[in-house]
């Protein structure tokens, strides 16, 4: 009976040391999936292990580079070819536009005195003056040209003076313009002022106040030829200013094989027409003859250039500047 009595004991005692809550519902446990666990490779690097960046070759990012210039280039190019493909199948791209020119028909230079008024506008009382920097060692003789223009059209008060820049002026450039006569500004409807300076190249002010200098022979030579006021038509005007170009950047400043290439060009146009440009005197003969003057002979001249010359030398507006060269 004791023994009954101890077991009954040790069974209750034993029940409530191991006794657990009963369980009930889902439970997530987190199990191993495998023995050894590392760090992914493929996931980004944290911010205290950065990723060793690669060193690229110079010569290779040199090679891209040119690479890609030459593709932009050749993207270029065909966008090139396919605006002339487009002109060559008009109608009019075989038409040669110098023709257009010597038919067109030309309004005389002599058949009126433009107002001044209507191209640089208003001035109530003042005279209008154009000043002219340009340098004694390489006088800008298409400017002297034009100024014997100017005097043919209206009545120009000329001056000429020396900057404190350069010394030792030569005297037929000091009297460019003959003597100077001191009369009232009244007088006159424009003020030419030459000053010889040290500059890298001519410049012009119009109005002190509200322009910019004018820089370049070939800028300040279109400015006072549109004083004029020629009427020429697109075509002729973008002729005008690309002769002008051509002569005074390959002509009087480049090399050897680019004044001839740029004579033989003359020397074609002249055969077609009596002046670069249609039938009558433009800027771009002005500029033009003042170039091939300035060659100092380093190119044998062509035949319809030399006849060219001499016409425009027959010019009394020419006389001032080939005294100069004498």
């Amino acid at each position: 009976c004791s023994s009954d009595l101890w077991g009954l004991w040790h069974f209750s005692v034993t029940i409530a040391m191991y006794r657990v809550k009963p369980y009930s519902g889902e439970m997530q446990v987190d199990l191993p999936r495998c023995m050894y666990q590392a760090r992914s490779m493929h996931t980004s690097a944290g911010p205290r292990e950065q990723p060793q960046q690669e060193v690229v070759d110079p010569s290779l990012q040199a090679l891209e580079f040119r690479q890609e210039e030459i593709l932009n280039r050749l993207y270029e190019l065909k966008a090139a070819v396919d605006g002339l493909s487009k002109m060559i199948h008009t109608p009019d791209a075989d038409l040669d536009v110098t023709s257009i020119i010597q038919v067109e028909e030309q309004i005389p230079s002599n058949t009126f005195v433009p107002d001044l008024d209507s191209l640089l506008g208003k001035d109530y009382g003042a005279l209008r003056d154009i000043v002219i920097n340009a340098n004694p060692s390489s006088p800008p003789l298409s400017l002297l040209v034009l100024h014997g223009l100017l005097c043919q059209r209206y009545k120009v008060l000329t001056a000429v003076h020396t900057h404190s820049s350069v010394k030792n002026v030569p005297e037929h450039l000091l009297k460019c313009f003959g003597e100077q006569i001191n009369c009232s500004r009244k007088e006159y409807q424009l003020g030419f002022t030459l000053i010889w300076k040290d500059v890298p190249k001519p410049q012009m002010k119009f109005s002190i106040q509200n322009m910019c200098p004018i820089e370049g022979e070939g800028n300040i030579a279109r400015f006072l030829f549109a004083l004029f006021a020629p009427e020429h038509n697109a075509v002729t005007l973008t002729l005008i200013d690309s002769w002008v170009d051509t002569v005074i950047f390959q002509l009087k400043e480049g090399s050897t094989k680019e004044k001839a290439a740029v004579l033989r060009a003359m020397n074609s146009a002249l055969g077609k027409s009596p002046w670069l440009v249609g039938n009558e005197l433009t800027v771009a003969d002005i500029v033009g003859w003042c170039a091939v003057q300035q060659t100092n002979g380093s190119t044998a001249v062509p035949a319809n250039v030399q006849k060219w010359m001499k016409s425009c030398e027959n010019l009394v507006p020419f006389n001032m500047a080939v005294k100069i060269l004498q």
